[in-house]
């Protein structure tokens, strides 16, 4: 006896019953999901945008949203932020291009921990509070190595804290 025909007239997972729906052949008269889901959202009498015959695919995706700027930290310190950076500075370059507006005591490129590579932000500390806002007024939104530097007054580490914390 035929396993299919004991089970009141359900057929076998191998059927060939669907053979018209496959490869995307879909009657004409039979409006897709997607179909529905926009006609739903649109309305009944607005038509669609979509030419006959055309396939059914989802909306193209979103265009590229440009990060938000940094905010900006008003110098009270003489360490600064440095953001922007190209991928290639290094903490020579750094130094060298804030010795034109100051004494520079350090420079350091912020690096991840495993691949050593740049984050592509750093951290100078000028000689005075002074220097630094000079550098702030003259280096912010400049270019350096192809790329517009962010230059602000670092966050203390209680301000930093509090912000990694605070959710």
């Amino acid at each position: 006896m035929n396993p299919s025909s004991s089970r009141s007239g359900r057929r076998r997972r191998g059927s060939r019953r669907r053979s018209d729906h496959r490869n995307g052949d879909r009657p004409q008269s039979t409006p897709s999901l997607w179909q529905r889901i926009i006609s739903f959202f649109k309305g009944k009498n607005q038509k669609s945008s979509r030419p006959a015959g055309a396939p059914d695919r989802p909306p193209a995706a979103t265009p590229y949203r440009p990060a938000p700027k940094p905010e900006f930290v008003e110098v009270t310190t003489s360490r600064l932020y440095v953001g922007n950076l190209s991928f290639q500075a290094t903490e020579h370059d750094l130094t060298e291009l804030f010795k034109g507006v100051g004494g520079v005591a350090s420079a350091e490129v912020v690096t991840h921990r495993t691949t050593e590579r740049s984050k592509g932000f750093a951290f100078v500390q000028m000689n005075s509070v002074d220097e630094a806002k000079r550098a702030v007024r003259e280096l912010h939104d400049q270019v350096f190595m192809g790329r517009k530097l962010v230059i602000s007054g670092a966050k203390a580490a209680d301000e930093r804290d509090a912000a990694r914390f605070a959710a």
